[in-house]
């Protein structure tokens, strides 16, 4: 990836990584740049944030409030080695879901 793409990119990608609400601010601003790093990572925070809300709401309420907690850390380390690779401004994908992120959401950005 060229060095331009991945710092006209960083901003975007790195507000998409604070909270949800950035997610949704970053995917409004990168509708008129179209920038693939900052497109990347999108993709990536949507799908935490899904994985995030359904933890939340389904598994926190449903099943188990303790499995909801350690899914929840797992999810925070999937997060950290996201943003992580924002700053070293790297498309690196997060492990086990970074492809699937990928693929479903391949038409956002």
């Amino acid at each position: 990836m060229e060095n331009t793409t991945v710092s006209e990119g960083k901003t975007m990608a790195i507000i998409s990584y604070i909270t949800w609400i950035g997610t949704l601010i970053a995917f409004i601003m990168n509708n008129e740049k179209k920038n693939s790093f900052a497109a990347f990572h999108i993709r990536q925070m949507i799908g935490l944030s899904i994985f995030s809300i359904g933890n939340s709401f389904i598994i926190g309420k449903y099943v188990n409030y303790y499995l909801a907690g350690a899914i929840s850390l797992v999810l925070l380390v999937l997060w950290i080695i996201g943003f992580i690779g924002v700053i070293q401004g790297q498309e690196k994908k997060i492990p086990l879901f970074g492809d699937m992120f990928q693929d479903w959401f391949k038409g956002i950005g």
